[in-house]
This record gives C-alpha cells, sequence and structure tokens, in this order.
C-alpha cells in the first residue's frame, strides 16, 4: 500500500533493534500513538542501508540489554555505530533532528558523545564526558520512581512536563561526572530530570534515587536540547493502567472527584517530539 500524505506528513522515527535490544515495540507503540511514523530497524540494517538515517527525523536508542552488556553497559554498541556510522551520525547531529536513547539507549549516546558539556564537538573522546556506571546498591533495581523536570532545561522533549512517574530496570544507572562538568551541565540548562520524593522533595541520594546518581540525575540533554537520554522507562508508562499503583490512585480520585486520564505525563515526552515538526 502506498504511503499517503497526511502519513508522509507525520515526523519518521528510526528505532534500533538487534544485538538484545528489547524494548523497541514498545517504544514504536508509543510514538505510533504519537503520531509519527514509526520504523523498527535493526543495526546492521541502518548500516547497511545509511539513507534510512538521512531519511528519519527522529533517531530512538531503546532500552534494553545490547551486546549482553558485557563489555560495559551500550559500549560496544557505541563503539560499533561510531566505527560504522560516524560521518551519517554526525550528519544528523549537525541538522535540526531529533534523538532520544532510554536506559540502555542512554548508555549508549552517552558512550558515543552525543553530550558534550562546554563545547560542541559531538562523537569524539572528549564529549565523552559523563558516565552511567554500577548502583551504589551493587544491585540490579526494578521499581517505580518519581521524576521532576529541571525548569532551566533547554530540552524540546520535556515542554511543558513537570513530573513523571514511570518504572527505572537496571544495573548501570547512576549518573557519574566530575564536579567541573556536573557544574556545567547545569549552568548549560542540560540536567533535564532528577529523581525526586514521592511529594516532591529532592531525593538527596536517599532511597528514591535508585542507583546512587551524582545530584540525583535520572536524565540531560545535549547542549542544543535536541538530543536526550534518561535511565527510566517512558515508553511503558504511557497508560495510567500501566502505573503499579493504578487501582489506588483510580479509587482516590473517585472519591475527590476527579477523573482519571487515560494517557499518563510520560506520553507527553513522545508528543514533544512530534509536535517539534509542525
Amino acid at each position: 500500500m502506498a504511503t499517503t500524505t497526511s502519513e508522509m506528513a507525520k515526523p519518521k522515527a528510526l528505532i534500533l533493534s538487534g544485538f538484545g535490544i528489547n524494548c523497541e515495540r514498545e517504544t514504536d507503540y508509543a510514538f505510533e500513538i504519537a503520531r509519527a511514523r514509526p520504523q523498527i530497524v535493526h543495526i546492521n540494517d541502518v548500516i547497511a542501508q545509511k539513507s534510512l538515517i538521512r531519511e528519519c527525523q527522529i533517531l530512538v536508542y531503546p532500552g534494553g540489554f545490547v551486546n549482553g552488556d558485557d563489555t560495559g553497559s551500550g559500549l560496544a554498541c557505541a563503539n560499533y555505530l561510531r566505527d560504522r556510522l560516524l560521518e551519517e551520525l554526525l550528519r544528523f547531529i549537525e541538522s535540526d533532528r531529533l534523538s532520544i536513547g532510554i536506559c540502555n539507549g542512554f548508555q549508549i549516546m552517552s558512550h558515543l558523545g552525543m553530550f558534550p558539556v562546554g563545547h560542541d564537538r559531538y562523537l569524539t573522546g572528549d564529549a565523552v564526558q559523563t558516565a552511567l556506571t554500577f548502583n551504589t546498591s551493587a544491585r540490579y533495581r526494578d521499581l517505580w520512581v518519581k521524576l521532576s523536570a529541571d525548569p532551566a532545561s533547554k530540552c524540546v522533549w520535556t515542554k511543558g512536563i513537570g513530573m513523571l512517574d514511570l518504572p527505572v530496570r537496571h544495573g548501570e544507572g547512576r549518573f557519574y561526572a566530575d564536579d567541573a562538568t556536573m557544574q556545567k551541565l547545569r549552568e548549560s540548562g542540560q540536567v533535564v530530570f532528577r529523581y525526586v520524593n514521592e511529594d516532591g522533595s529532592p531525593a538527596k541520594g536517599g532511597p528514591a534515587n535508585p542507583n546512587g546518581s551524582l545530584d540525583d540525575v535520572a536524565g540531560i540533554c545535549d547542549p542544543t536540547g535536541r538530543h536526550f537520554g534518561l535511565m527510566p522507562h517512558p515508553e511503558v508508562a504511557i497508560h495510567r493502567t500501566q502505573d503499579a499503583l493504578y487501582t489506588l490512585k483510580r479509587e482516590l480520585a473517585k472519591r475527590g472527584g476527579k477523573d482519571v486520564p487515560d494517557e499518563t505525563g510520560c506520553m507527553r515526552l513522545f508528543r514533544n517530539a512530534v509536535e517539534y515538526f509542525k
């Protein structure tokens, strides 16, 4: 069936797959609901057909355990992509397009050098200034967390978002950078999300921070605000019924005479990306 004009008007989201990535279908669904044109493609097929990157407006690095995380979460994949797609990725970054990395995808983007701090050199050694390393608990964490968007953030993905409830599931999610880099991240508006307590107060490294991230950082963006990575999983928390406490929150809302919308604030991330191209 031929693609209609109305379909062509939707931004195309290229979602990477393969080698242990396992969240591509949930991510595809979120972008479909947001009225993008998602396409799941194996990494090797993207390398063989580089035009796929040129044709997309949104590049997506989904969650999973790429390459089994055997050499460090996302590291092998980042090197594999840099060696084979360096020019295409640089061309993509230089254009007015968007990318997102979720959990393992955030780790890939970090190793790639997608988040330079204090300069604009991407995909180089000096652009790898932040790390996502082992949780301070030395355990894999699978639980729901609350995030608060930094009001100073320039991230285009989080426009209009305050706080979100969504799950984390990782063993290497502790955000780390040296003191100078952390200060520059704050000053440049590159800190996007922080872990917070249930009442919205700062986690301050407490139980609400599931991995021990410095400054409770859960997500950052590049200096333009177009390229964004976060450890929690918004793609699996777009419907209210996916919330671990849905029935409780539904009952409390009912007793308070309030409606419970079908969508959560997480859906706003994907809608913001689509609306960026309107």
